[in-house]
């Protein structure tokens, strides 16, 4: 979270690490159920397949989206990692294993002794017998100040790897903080996968945040936000895939859909060699002196 409806039909806006291949990524913009793991995990499953039509090896969902973003949701009964990693997950799992999609989506769990913002990452395995694997690799490290009231901070970053192309995986807020991206950059990712949902008067911070931390570090950013109503909860979409250089390669408004666009390692690198700020970087500025 960082505080109007979807359209019935999906509009979708298309624009133009060890890999030098092209990656067709895709951020996923939908309104979610509140409390309801089964609808939600029912339209992650239709935007899989849309997704997959259109040749998108990886698809981003927005923040707590199988759970639906929604105080009264996050002060009830949360699902635990093993109803988002069982069986309720299988028309999910049916779409990325038919087209070999990788799906990244946030939910709220209980994990017992405590509640977290988690990713949930499903990607076809060769090495398993249903051919897919589902996996909870991170928690939003950065927890809002509303969301502190039921949710604790993960204590690690992580990626995803997808034809040789690395992926730093991010939450709403985490996207708030360079440092957030700036340390998937230097582990190695060409690209910066957020999750997010922002609420009505949000719309100037959320295109500002995420521009500059693709300029930042000279990859991409692909951002995808919850959109319509969710319980008592409004939110305004948004979502969009940026350059290395911070402008929108696709986005959508408010409607729901798909903004598809291609991650190129080449021009991760070319930027890099143009606008240095990931190399000149320094790791301290030195004390301070008042004149």
């Amino acid at each position: 979270m960082s505080r109007s409806s979807s359209s019935s039909a999906p509009v979708t806006s298309t624009g133009t690490s060890t890999s030098t291949t092209a990656l067709r990524v895709a951020a996923g913009q939908a309104a979610a159920a509140a409390g309801d793991l089964d609808a939600n995990v029912r339209t992650a499953a239709r935007l899989a397949a849309l997704a997959g039509g259109q040749g998108v090896r990886v698809l981003v969902l927005p923040e707590a989206f199988l759970t639906g973003y929604d105080d009264a949701v996050f002060a009830g009964a949360l699902p635990r990692p093993a109803d988002v990693l069982g069986p309720r997950l299988d028309p999910l799992r049916e779409q990325v294993l038919r087209t070999g999609v990788t799906v990244v989506v946030g939910a709220a769990l209980d994990r017992g002794a405590r509640r977290t913002l988690s990713t949930l990452v499903v990607r076809p395995d060769v090495d398993r017998p249903d051919g897919v694997s589902a996996a909870l690799p991170y928690d939003k490290q950065h927890v809002d100040l509303s969301e502190q009231t039921w949710f604790e901070a993960g204590g690690h970053g992580a990626s995803v790897v997808v034809d040789g192309v690395e992926l730093g995986l991010s939450t709403c807020y985490d996207g708030c903080f360079p440092e957030h991206a700036r340390a998937a950059s230097d582990a190695g990712a060409l690209g910066y996968l957020c999750s997010a949902a922002y609420f009505p008067g949000g719309a100037h911070r959320r295109d500002l945040h995420y521009p500059a931390r693709a300029l930042d570090n000279g990859f991409y950013v692909v951002l995808a936000a919850l959109t319509g109503t969710c319980g008592s909860s409004s939110f305004i979409g948004g979502s969009a895939i940026y350059d290395p250089e911070g402008r929108a390669l696709a986005r959508l408004d408010d409607e729901e859909g798909l903004a598809i666009s291609e991650i190129e390692p080449e021009l991760v690198t070319a930027t890099r060699g143009l606008h240095r700020m990931h190399h000149d970087h320094r790791d301290t500025l030195g004390p301070r002196v008042r004149a």
